[in-house]
């Protein structure tokens, strides 16, 4: 896969801790960031909202408030298991 640049604007103060943690662990301060990246995105890919919403890419905006209002309103108990089967091949 080709690799891009992409510029971004972070605090002097979050640079420095960059750069300190990425001399701790021997990394420089991209592999740090592209890590750093690569973690969140996997953990963002598993909110329910990404996983619902993802492939309805034709989605219109007002679909997407309402799916979002739907899910705000909903509790744990909205999400609870209500059952369950096994099935074994």
């Amino acid at each position: 896969m080709a690799s891009k640049v992409l510029n971004f604007k972070m605090d002097e103060a979050e640079i420095l801790d960059l750069k300190q943690v990425a001399g701790v662990f021997h990394l420089s301060v991209t592999e740090l960031v592209r890590e750093a990246i690569r973690a969140y995105l996997l953990e963002m890919k598993q909110d329910p909202f990404y996983r619902l919403t993802a492939q309805v890419q034709e989605a219109s905006p007002e679909e997407s408030e309402e799916i979002l209002g739907e899910l705000d309103r909903m509790t744990d108990e909205d999400l609870r298991i209500a059952s369950s089967k096994r099935f074994t091949l």
